[in-house]
């Protein structure tokens, strides 16, 4: 082939350093198995027991007021179709022309014995111990809760019942003392390695209400030293990120990740600090406020490619009776803002009490089975280059998120425990 550049190396000369900078930025890692939530547990009312009567409540719940027959009505928001979808786009008509309640219905047995299998079998994914805004300023208290919570994490490991996540959420840096906040991390950390004899796998510690940048480099210098002080290796302690104002939002960008050395492992969305820094009023702080799809969206787009985890908010909220209408009004809420946060690439939520546990895994588990077919037989249509039907002619980009997709459902619907991070 004939060319006209002699040498066109000589026109770029910095791209072998430019390359190198964008795989430090954007490495490439293969999805692994995500949470599907975390859960928050005052350090005062956490104990060895906590998982198991969590998933006892969830079951006691989920037996007494959600046969399968009232399910389908709690997945039907999760199934509806997202802004944008409809006539004239693809695979949308459907959903819009009323086979949602069907799907919903179609959907309802697989998912009503999926939930009961999973509160029964691994009813928490994500377990973080909570010293901050759900535990108070107990300043006569706190290093006792801090020593009981790392012999309940220990009696826990013992006895195979402690999550393949687990961890602790300190108080923030923001609030002036950050002297206590490492203290009752180093107070845990050590516990459970003088009790365990080393720390088990999937550890991860919440940094809160960050309105400094300068606080997350001022916490990864005292993650390094306990690591060193425990003889743990370099890199052992990583940590998330609350973002849950404005000011947190506007410092973000994927350079932070490098200056961290790897160990920011994910970012969490705080709903109710955010909208209040927003100055919503209290009616609207809610997690599908516009307000909070930017935040999330500014999290996406900073933290894409940089394999930094995303999470979404809560509902803070509970069952207010017994009265069965009551738990299903919640659980169909709370399903309707897990299947928002699904259809905005969030697959990971905060839950707040044993109730969210039915309607988060079922809202899960309905988004994942719904197009699994779907997905499946696009992807080898195109794998056999041929069309998808309907007309439908599959990018390249699209068929690698919905390979990507599958990956994931596969891993939220598996049956083996939730591992550690990677």
């Amino acid at each position: 082939m004939r060319v006209t550049l002699a040498d066109p190396s000589a026109l770029i000369p910095g791209f072998e350093r430019t390359h190198r900078e964008q795989s430090a930025l954007y490495p490439y890692r293969p999805a692994g198995r995500q949470p599907v939530h975390t859960v928050y547990v005052p350090a005062d009312r956490f104990d060895a027991g906590t998982v198991r009567a969590w998933g006892d409540a969830a079951l006691e719940l989920f037996g007494r007021h959600l046969p399968e027959g009232e399910l389908a009505a709690i997945l039907a928001p999760v199934l509806a179709p997202a802004p944008g979808t409809g006539p004239g786009t693809a695979f949308g008509s459907a959903a819009v022309s009323g086979a949602v309640p069907g799907a919903a219905a179609d959907l309802a047995g697989a998912v009503h014995a999926r939930v009961a299998a999973k509160l029964e079998r691994e009813p928490v994914e994500d377990l973080r111990i909570d010293f901050e805004d759900g535990y108070g300023v107990r300043p006569g208290e706190e290093d006792g809760h801090a020593s009981a919570a790392a012999e309940a994490v220990a009696a826990m490991y013992a006895d195979g019942t402690l999550p393949g996540r687990w961890g602790l959420r300190v108080k923030s840096f923001a609030d002036g003392d950050p002297l206590r906040a490492v203290r009752t991390l180093d107070g845990l950390l050590t516990g459970v390695v003088e009790r365990a004899g080393f720390l088990p796998e999937g550890f991860v510690v919440t940094f809160p209400k960050v309105l400094m940048r300068d606080y997350l480099h001022q916490f990864a210098d005292c993650l390094e030293a306990l690591e060193d002080g425990l003889g743990l290796g370099r890199g052992r302690l990583r940590f998330e990120i609350q973002v849950e104002a404005p000011q947190t939002v506007r410092f973000l960008d994927a350079e932070l990740v490098t200056s961290l050395e790897g160990r920011l492992s994910a970012a969490h969305f705080g709903v109710f600090d955010y909208t209040a820094s927003c100055g919503l009023p209290p009616h609207e702080q809610r997690l599908d406020h516009p307000a909070c799809d930017h935040a999330r969206h500014v999290m996406q787009t900073v933290f894409a490619g940089t394999g930094v985890e995303l999470s979404d908010g809560s509902l803070a909220a509970a069952p207010a009776s017994d009265d069965g209408h009551a738990v299903r009004d919640l659980w169909r809420r709370h399903a309707a803002l897990v299947g928002h946060s699904l259809a905005h690439g969030f697959f990971q939520g905060w839950d707040m009490h044993p109730s969210h546990l039915v309607s988060r895994y079922a809202a899960v588990y309905a988004f994942h089975l719904s197009r699994y077919d779907e997905y499946t037989g696009r992807v080898r249509a195109w794998e056999e280059r041929r069309d998808a039907g309907g007309g439908v002619m599959d990018e390249p980009a699209t068929v690698r998120t919905m390979a990507a997709a599958l990956r994931r459902a596969d891993l939220a619907l598996g049956d083996t425990p939730s591992p550690g991070p990677a």
